[in-house]
């Protein structure tokens, strides 16, 4: 009996679909309903297999800050700086709007939205394409936290 041997290219390239297929998924579908920008108190996820957030219930949580609403934006900003794949879209006084873009040239869109009363930043990330983000948005929000923290206990 003699085995055939899977070309690495065909492979890379059945691979490759694959994964777009399901990242994708569905482009005019649930996805397509979270396109509208929340207010300063919606960070909820309408789609949770492509959403996380620090509201609602949420096992990540709110990163803290102290001082000002002006100084926890720099905060966010120093700490943004230091990941090439973000890029700001938006700043305001109550917070800032982050997309994502992975090496795939997926784009994962970030709010940011600061509460001065209780000094915390509440956020939300989500695919902007797809159903699925395969736990991407939570790892990233993860490690951004640890990065703001570490940044923080810097100072």
């Amino acid at each position: 009996m003699k085995i055939r041997a899977i070309k690495t290219p065909r492979l890379v390239a059945w691979g490759w679909a694959v994964a777009l297929t399901l990242h994708v998924g569905l482009l005019a579908g649930p996805a397509a309903a979270q396109s509208s920008s929340p207010t300063p108190t919606d960070l909820s996820c309408s789609l949770p297999t492509n959403c996380v957030s620090s509201v609602g219930g949420s096992d990540l949580e709110a990163l803290r800050f102290e001082g000002t609403p002006e100084q926890a934006l720099a905060a966010l900003e120093r700490t943004l700086a230091g990941l090439p794949e973000a890029r700001l879209v938006n700043r305001d006084a109550a917070g800032l709007e982050v997309v994502f873009t992975t090496f795939l040239g997926f784009r994962d869109e970030v709010l940011f939205r600061v509460d001065t009363q209780k000094q915390r930043i509440d956020f939300r990330s989500r695919s902007l394409m797809g159903l699925y983000d395969f736990g991407k948005n939570r790892s990233r929000m993860k490690d951004f936290a640890a990065r703001f923290e570490a940044q923080r206990q810097a100072k």
